[in-house]
């Protein structure tokens, strides 16, 4: 684990860099929107970000930023989909080798380091999410279907069922290790042990999911051998009665 933690922190300065780069949204209007907002969350919750106010500081009309967006939590989902996206490009091929945590330590990192630019907008929003349940659901909605990616990204299977709560559960702790991120040093030294802990916490309920799911199909076994008994009894007892 050291070893990644020490490439995760030369990665870092990398996004510190562009952090310091940050200035006035440039690109397509889409993209233009999408960073206008992440700047105006630095500065405001974003329940008080207008549809005006955001159109202005990405500098688009109305119009445009309607027919891309229909509100900020839209506008942000974009930014999540895309900060997947880019997760996802960086796959490191030279983790194949390593072991499922590894690979999703790697991962989960990288989310960070991309987020880096963004972490006053990433504080705003987990405080709405306290104060504001209905955000909080919307919140948890994307982060499980990033989680997802993430998950597959890392070579760990996130579809069915158990897919689902494999995601749910990493949404929540990638959560706890973000309320760390925000007041971590630029070194990320916190980062890296908490990050570190909730992924132990989660491989050990990975470990129960795995044997909570394995109780059905035991219980199937079971009643088919029950069943199986049954007949062999009864057909003991069919033919006992003809030889008498």
């Amino acid at each position: 684990m050291a070893r990644k933690a020490t490439r995760s922190k030369a990665r870092g300065s990398s996004s510190r860099t562009a952090a310091s780069t940050a200035g006035t949204p440039t690109g397509t209007p889409r993209e233009r929107v999408i960073q206008a907002l992440m700047d105006l969350l630095a500065e405001q919750p974003i329940e008080r970000v207008g549809l005006a106010e955001l159109a202005d500081r990405a500098g688009v009309t109305l119009a445009e930023l309607r027919g891309e967006f229909g509100s900020p939590v839209a506008v942000l989902a974009a930014h999540v989909k895309e900060l997947d996206r880019k997760v996802l490009a960086e796959v490191d091929p030279d983790m194949d080798e390593e072991s499922p945590r590894e690979r999703l330590f790697d991962v989960l990192m990288r989310r960070l380091e991309l987020l880096a630019p963004h972490r006053e907008a990433v504080r705003s929003l987990l405080r709405s999410a306290r104060r504001n349940p209905p955000l909080a659901l919307a919140l948890n909605a994307m982060a499980v279907r990033s989680q997802q990616w993430m998950l597959t990204s890392a070579g760990i299977g996130a579809s069915g069922p158990k897919g689902m709560v494999r995601a749910q559960g990493l949404a929540l702790l990638f959560a706890n290790v973000l309320r760390t991120w925000v007041n971590d040093d630029d070194d990320n030294t916190l980062t890296l042990a908490a990050l570190d802990r909730e992924l132990a916490r989660g491989q050990r309920f990975a470990g129960l999911l795995d044997d909570l799911c394995r109780i059905p199909q035991a219980a199937c076994n079971l009643r088919q051998r029950m069943r199986e008994s049954g007949r062999r009894d009864r057909r003991r007892d069919r033919e006992d009665r003809v030889e008498a």
